[in-house]
């Protein structure tokens, strides 16, 4: 599926977006949706992801995707910083986070 989606209605979109099989590109701007919040444990001393009932651990590596998914930089721009920060290759590091945020949106606490 291209991620083109001009000409498209607002609900078309909506329906895309939505879809567990929509494409991840370089242009999605990945956000918490309302209602999942980014925070500190500190009874558990580690970031997690809160839900309405649910709490999700994040490790470092999460932690540092999830951090940079704030609604306004697209994944192009956050793979880049990624790749810098952690000095590996893009690719590898494009990997691992659409696999993460497939993940997290499959499970409703990330917007695509």
């Amino acid at each position: 599926m291209p991620c083109d989606f001009r000409g498209m209605t607002v609900r078309q979109f909506d329906v895309v977006r939505m879809s567990e099989s929509a494409e991840i590109c370089e242009h999605t701007v990945p956000r918490l949706p309302r209602g999942v919040k980014l925070r500190f444990d500190k009874q558990r001393d580690t970031w997690v992801l809160l839900a309405p009932e649910r709490v999700f651990v994040l490790d470092e590596i999460a932690l540092q995707i999830v951090k940079r998914c704030d609604g306004a930089a697209a994944l192009a721009a956050i793979l880049d910083d990624l790749a810098t920060a952690f000095a590996a290759p893009r690719e590898l590091i494009a990997k691992d986070v659409h696999a993460l945020l497939r993940d997290l949106a499959d499970k409703g606490v990330m917007t695509l």
